[in-house]
């Protein structure tokens, strides 16, 4: 029997005690809480989206418009939930997505994901806009599994010299976000006039790269204004096109897979292009209002280059049952955001373990119950939807 659902008879058991969980295990209810506890920016710029919210809440309801119809009189007494994804094996499909600037909501920030990760061997995604070095955040997973996450800069030695430093460093592959050329309009942060960058948060990549300090004229020193205004002018590239993809390879030699991809034509491109994987994603709708719901388009995506590349998901995941709803649909694997930021800055590690712990319990025993014993047997007929 798979060990993951054996978190549940552990509260249970501990509740004899009288010892009950420190977190929800509705992870549903952790942005109710952080909302109490972090700072009014913190929580606005983890929580905001883009305008209205139209397209957060379009990844909700898609989710809601699918439905799982369980299987009966089914063995399921032995389950397995690893998975391949990219050359690698994980012991269940999910990762930690990239997630930047966590020391807004604890200290320990990004060194405290990667330590929770690694306990449960679960691939974390280190943003580029980590707080956090990508050596320091190696260091602290130890031998856990990592990834790295690209913003395509303005300056080209910048790219080159972070592709490099991760690879050094032991990140396996590279998830080059496609979606933030600029950031969007988010009225969370624009009403606080919050945005942690330019207060030297998130940064910590961009100041100890030698390609970037190249740029400043040397080291960034106690005035940081010079630096700051440098990240301000090379962050983002809107003009990076498809004909620039060559320049990853030249760089990474290992899997890339492309973040933000909601049209099959798209990722048709991605694929033709020697792409290894497209991460079906609206990055949770920080981006675009009014756009169109991740899971909607993931079928869409699947049909189109499924049987060519690795599909993967983000935007939108909550629970157990929302991984079930997105590998029915097609993905191999899904990436979880929010819900693991939560837990960091209400409970730091041991947050992070908890949201793990309870996705992953939650994930084994919603297929257990619905006669699924390993994530390949997920197919779109255990579902029904619009």
């Amino acid at each position: 029997m798979s060990s993951f659902a054996d978190f549940q008879n552990e509260i249970y058991l501990n509740g004899l005690g009288d010892v009950l969980p420190g977190l929800p295990t509705d992870l549903t209810r952790l942005e109710r809480l952080a909302r109490k506890r972090l700072s009014p920016g913190a929580h606005g710029y983890v929580a905001g989206s883009a305008g209205t919210g139209a397209t957060a809440r379009a990844n909700r309801e898609a989710f809601d418009r699918w439905r799982i119809v369980p299987r009966m009189l089914r063995d399921v007494t032995v389950r397995d939930l690893s998975v391949e994804v990219l050359g690698a094996s994980l012991p269940a499909p999910v990762l930690l997505g990239p997630v930047g600037v966590l020391s807004i909501v604890h200290p320990d920030g990004e060194l405290a994901v990667a330590r929770a990760a690694s306990a449960l061997n679960v691939p974390m995604v280190l943003s580029s806009a980590a707080s956090y070095t990508i050596e320091e955040v190696a260091e602290a997973g130890g031998e856990g599994p990592r990834w790295f996450q690209l913003y395509w800069p303005k300056d080209p030695e910048i790219a080159a010299s972070f592709l490099g430093r991760a690879k050094a460093a032991g990140y396996t592959a590279l998830v080059v976000t496609l979606d933030t050329p600029m950031l969007g309009w988010r009225p969370h942060d624009l009403d606080q006039a919050y945005l942690p960058f330019l207060r030297g948060i998130g940064v910590a990549n961009y100041f100890s790269d030698p390609a970037f300090l190249k740029g400043i004229g040397g080291s960034v020193g106690a005035d940081r204004s010079t630096a700051l205004l440098h990240w301000a002018a090379i962050f983002g590239n809107p003009a990076v096109t498809w004909d620039d993809l060559g320049f990853l390879r030249e760089h990474w030699d290992g899997p890339i897979v492309l973040k933000g991809i909601q049209h099959t034509d798209d990722a048709r491109r991605a694929v033709d292009a020697g792409i290894d994987g497209v991460i079906v994603s609206n990055h949770g709708g920080r981006q675009v209002d009014g756009a169109v719901g991740a899971l909607d388009m993931l079928p869409e995506v699947v049909a189109a280059v499924g049987e060519r590349t690795t599909v993967l998901f983000d935007s939108g995941i909550r629970s157990g049952a929302d991984v079930v709803k997105a590998l029915a649909l097609g993905a191999r694997a899904v990436l979880v955001g929010r819900p693991y930021a939560y837990g960091l800055g209400l409970a730091g590690e041991a947050g992070v373990r908890h949201v793990l712990r309870c996705l992953m319990a939650e994930l084994d025993l919603t297929m257990a119950l619905s006669g699924i014993t390993r994530p390949a047997d997920l197919t779109p007929e255990f579902l029904r939807g619009p």
